[in-house]
């Protein structure tokens, strides 16, 4: 079947996509999601996201053994369902700093942006106080400010710099997700078609214009554009399996080349993050989540520890003065994060994760085969720079004393990570992703300003991948305000 529009993943991006396309009611839009419908209650609840991982939700992938993290595979989850990675994060709404955005190209700086965050905020009604928070992120938080580690922070872009409460993508204490918060509300539509289970296997070109995509249900034929919104690690994948990418290793896999593109894949980009762990002589934290009066809590009252979205508080610093911005996240949770999340917590405790923010390394993605449905080797590169290892230190350094502050000191009990263990050694052995990749395909290499695959016709990439660099945040909302303006631009296309 023909179709004006058909967007590849419904994640952060092509969930927003699809409402404002379909909202002419004479264009017809078709959504392909790869994953099964958003049914499932630990997308609900916001302390069970981690039960999301490795289940049918979650793509699964890992890295390649990465030589800066002690040779370790590092697990890689990334969304697969109505939502995408939004229906699996920790739903933290921070979407950077002013300084990011006037990093990108002509056209996309803060004062282009500022709009869209203002729109998204607005539109999506998805953007809230947390509902309950936690009494040991209020000690975090004071003890922040006890040890001087970082001023009192409303966390938005122009007054990031500081520490606070994090505002939530939420409604009523439930996760809200960009399905919820832009799909649904367009599913009614006559001129929308949303098909699930139907992951994308390739692009066929007439001459080099996007003529067609397969998918595991069927194929669709494409009237007017096809827009990638598969995110760091699908998009890339479809182009390259699709003949849009380096040629050399193209060829050597036997597929057919029709742009020679070498940015393709290039450039991975994403956040590291080390965990310290302490536990607490508390009886509130995590830990207690699954008791049944939590539950009962959260259906009844939309309240109590259910409803906490695990990293409730933020504090961003420079670790040195002169930095125009911060590069430092610090992030409170009142849980031991054990085991890159996989594992449940043994005793009650909290963590302060630190993420350095504008890493120096960078990595790429490529195919092992020709095969669309073969996982792609992700190689992140983590911690490839020093440099980047001399900021996870300073946030360790800076989270100890936090921890060793009033009031948090006098629940903190035994510092579990670290401990006696040299910081740097530990830092390689425990370091992991907080799941924030970009760059894949970059605009300025892979695609132009207005996010159209440089050297073919009828192909935009729309999702984090077009990110150059990384955001001194977390990038749903940052993805979500770049569909947005995304999603003029074609409007405009159409009515030349």
């Amino acid at each position: 079947m023909r179709y004006d529009y058909v967007i590849v993943g419904a994640g952060s991006a092509g969930c927003v996509l699809a409402n404002k396309l379909s909202a002419n009611g004479s264009t017809s839009v078709l959504l392909l999601e790869a994953g099964a419908k958003d049914r499932g209650k630990e997308i609900r609840i916001p302390a069970a996201f981690s039960k999301l991982f490795k289940s049918k939700f979650d793509w699964d992938y890992e890295t390649t053994p990465q030589e800066g993290l002690s040779g370790r595979r590092i697990y890689f989850p990334r969304g697969k369902t109505l939502g995408g990675s939004s229906a699996m994060n920790a739903m933290m709404h921070l979407p950077g700093h002013p300084a990011d955005f006037d990093a990108w190209p002509d056209g996309w700086g803060w004062k282009e942006m500022k709009p869209y965050l203002q729109a998204f905020e607005e539109e999506s009604c998805s953007v809230s106080d947390a509902r309950d928070p936690n009494p040991m992120t209020q000690a975090f938080l004071d003890a922040v400010a006890k040890s001087g580690v970082a001023p009192e922070s409303d966390l938005r872009p122009e007054t990031l710099e500081g520490a606070g409460l994090v505002r939530v993508h939420q409604r009523k204490g439930l996760r809200c997700t960009a399905a919820d918060a832009w799909l649904k509300p367009a599913r009614g539509r006559d001129n929308l078609t949303i098909a699930t289970d139907a992951q994308a296997l390739g692009i066929d070109f007439d001459g080099r214009r996007a003529a067609e995509v397969r998918h595991t249900a069927g194929e669709a034929e494409v009237g007017r554009e096809l827009i990638l919104s598969a995110g760091a690690i699908g998009s890339p994948q479809l182009l390259l399996v699709s003949g849009v990418g380096p040629s050399d290793e193209l060829e050597a896999l036997g597929i057919e080349v029709i742009h020679d593109a070498p940015e393709v894949g290039r450039n991975l980009r994403d956040h590291p993050m080390a965990i310290g762990l302490w536990e607490a002589s508390v009886k509130d934290s995590l830990f207690a989540a699954e008791k049944p009066i939590q539950l009962v809590k959260l259906l009844l009252q939309r309240r109590g520890l259910l409803t906490s979205n695990v990293g409730e508080a933020a504090a961003f610093v420079k670790t040195r003065p002169e930095l125009p911005a911060p590069d430092l996240e610090l992030i409170f949770a009142p849980v031991l994060y054990l085991d890159e999340g996989l594992s449940a917590p043994d005793a009650h405790g909290f963590s302060i994760a630190s993420v350095c923010l504008q890493p120096r390394s960078a990595g790429r993605l490529t195919l092992r085969s020709a095969d669309p449905l073969e996982a792609p080797d992700i190689d992140p590169g983590y911690l490839s720079d020093a440099d980047d290892v001399r900021v996870l230190a300073e946030g360790v350094e800076r989270a100890r004393r936090i921890a060793g502050s009033p009031p948090l000191n006098e629940i903190a009990d035994v510092e579990r990570a670290p401990g006696d263990a040299d910081v740097e050694s530990w830092i390689r052995a425990s370091a992991h992703t907080i799941y924030h990749p970009v760059g894949t395909c970059g605009m300025g290499a892979v695609v132009d300003d207005r996010l159209c695959v440089n050297g073919v016709d009828g192909l935009r990439v729309v999702d984090a991948s077009v990110i150059p660099n990384l955001m001194r945040g977390h990038p749903h909302a940052s993805v979500s305000m770049l569909a947005l303006r995304a999603a003029e631009l074609i409007a405009r296309a159409e009515a030349a």
